[in-house]
C-alpha cells in the first residue's frame, strides 16, 4: 500500500512541475498612467514575442590595419631555413608587430600554422611544423603578447604554398603562418 502511495506522489509531483514550451509568453497586465487619465486602466494582455537579434558585421576584422597592405599587420608569413625553427632576423618586427597587436587587442585571438616543404618523413614535418608555431609564439609571448590568445599547430607538408620540388618552392613552404581568428 505504501509503494502505491508513493508512486502516486511521485506521478503528481512529476505531473505539477511539467512545463510545455510554447513560442509565445504571455506578457504581464499593465496599467496606463499617461498623464490626463483619472483611473489607472489595464492595457490588453499581448503576448511578448522572443527578441530577433541582428550581427553588426559579419567580418569583426573589416577596416582594421589588419586588412591595410600598408601595414606590417597585412604580413602574415615568417619564412624559415631548411629543417630550422629559429625565427630569421629579417622577421623579428613583423612577429613584434603581431605581438603588440595582440596586446593592444587583448580581445584577438589568433592561430599560428606551421608548415614544411615535402622533405622528410609525415611524422617528421609535422613535429618540425609544431616547432615553428611554437617558436613564433613563445616569441610573441615574451613580448608582452597573451599566450591563452594564441594558438600553434602543425600542418606539416600539407599545405604548400608554393608546388614543384624546386628550392624556390621549398622556401615558399618553410613557414608559419599567423591567422587571426574571424578570417
Amino acid at each position: 500500500m505504501l509503494k502505491i502511495v508513493s508512486g502516486l506522489a511521485i506521478a503528481a509531483l512529476l505531473a505539477a512541475c511539467s512545463s510545455t514550451p510554447t513560442s509565445e509568453q504571455k506578457g504581464a497586465a499593465v496599467e496606463d498612467r499617461t498623464p490626463g487619465t483619472s483611473q489607472p486602466q489595464v492595457i490588453k494582455d499581448t503576448p511578448i514575442k522572443p527578441a530577433q537579434t541582428q550581427p553588426t558585421t559579419t567580418d569583426p576584422l573589416a577596416g582594421t590595419e589588419l586588412r591595410d597592405p600598408k601595414s606590417i599587420l597585412s604580413k602574415r608569413s615568417v619564412f624559415f631555413d631548411y629543417d630550422s625553427n629559429l625565427v630569421k632576423e629579417e622577421f623579428r618586427p613583423l612577429v613584434a608587430a603581431h605581438a603588440r597587436y595582440l596586446t593592444q587587442n587583448r580581445r584577438a585571438k589568433m592561430i599560428i600554422q606551421g608548415n614544411t616543404d615535402e622533405r622528410g618523413s609525415r611524422e617528421y614535418n609535422l613535429a618540425l611544423g609544431q616547432r615553428r608555431a611554437d617558436a613564433v609564439k613563445q616569441m610573441m609571448t615574451v613580448l608582452g603578447a597573451d599566450g591563452p590568445s594564441i594558438e600553434s599547430v602543425s600542418f606539416g607538408e600539407e599545405k604548400p604554398r608554393g608546388q614543384g620540388a624546386t628550392e624556390a618552392a621549398f622556401a615558399e613552404n618553410r613557414r608559419a603562418d599567423i591567422v587571426y581568428q574571424g578570417e
